[in-house]
């Protein structure tokens, strides 16, 4: 398989799968045209569009793109079903896509609905992890966020975080912010400024890197936990992924 991220809007990466026999698959297109682009110049016929959540910059071009190509099969959370999703997906589901078995994962957080594809090494999550932070809380809450992200770090080191919006720099900026002698997250921050000038994308990334660099996988962590000042309000993790949100959310 070729993995193939295709810049669209102002900071989203709309993902492709490449089979390398001319098909593919789609994930979350917020416009069309790029991607049609993409499908011209690469002499691509995609077989599927994978949905994880219902917002318009993850969903806007699906329609578009069936006009072009109506064999194309659409997946996604029952929260897609007016956005053109065909065939619903819920947690525990495995399905063949793109000639690939796909675990799916319920990742509720960003939104109620939102699902996360998973067939090694590849990890479509969406909105819910980003290389260094994690989605906004827009309908869920922080624990089910939480919890998402714990179900998530069950996978392998290698997992390739395939996630949906250029947003490293900043996330690294604000957790420098909150551990300013990490020299893991302080040398990243640096490969990614290196990146961004010539260009280049900072994703996907691994999870073994997201479990060194990203504060939201590391709530257990006594060193961030002193350095976020703690106090015998917060008791539990989840606790600790609320406050570093709250603290995101204003930085």
């Amino acid at each position: 398989m070729n993995l193939i991220s295709i810049p669209a809007l102002q900071d989203n990466y709309i993902w492709l799968l490449d089979d390398q026999n001319g098909h593919c698959v789609i994930v979350d297109p917020g416009e069309a045209e790029p991607v049609l682009e993409a499908l011209g110049k690469r002499h691509l016929t995609p077989t599927a569009i994978m949905l994880t959540h219902h917002h318009h910059d993850h969903v806007g071009g699906v329609r578009a793109i069936i006009e072009r190509f109506p064999a194309v099969t659409v997946y996604g959370p029952e929260e897609t079903l007016s956005k053109g999703a065909q065939i619903i997906l819920k947690n525990g589901d495995e399905v063949e896509i793109g000639g690939v078995n796909w675990a799916i994962f319920a990742t509720p957080g960003h939104t109620l609905g939102h699902i996360s594809y998973y067939s090694a090494p590849y990890l479509f999550c969406g909105d819910t992890m980003f290389s260094a932070g994690c989605g906004r809380l827009f309908e869920g809450t922080a624990e089910q966020m939480y919890q998402s992200f714990q179900r998530l770090a069950e996978l392998p080191d290698e997992t390739l975080v395939c996630c949906a919006h250029e947003y490293t720099v900043s996330n690294l900026k604000f957790a420098r912010s909150i551990l300013p002698d990490d020299s893991d997250i302080s040398a990243h921050e640096e490969t990614v400024l290196d990146k961004r000038k010539k260009g280049q994308s900072s994703l996907p990334t691994t999870l073994g890197l997201e479990r060194k660099i990203n504060l939201f996988l590391r709530c257990h962590d006594v060193d961030l936990q002193n350095n976020l000042n703690i106090n015998e309000s917060i008791t539990t993790d989840w606790q600790v992924f609320a406050l570093l949100r709250h603290l995101k959310d204003s930085f």
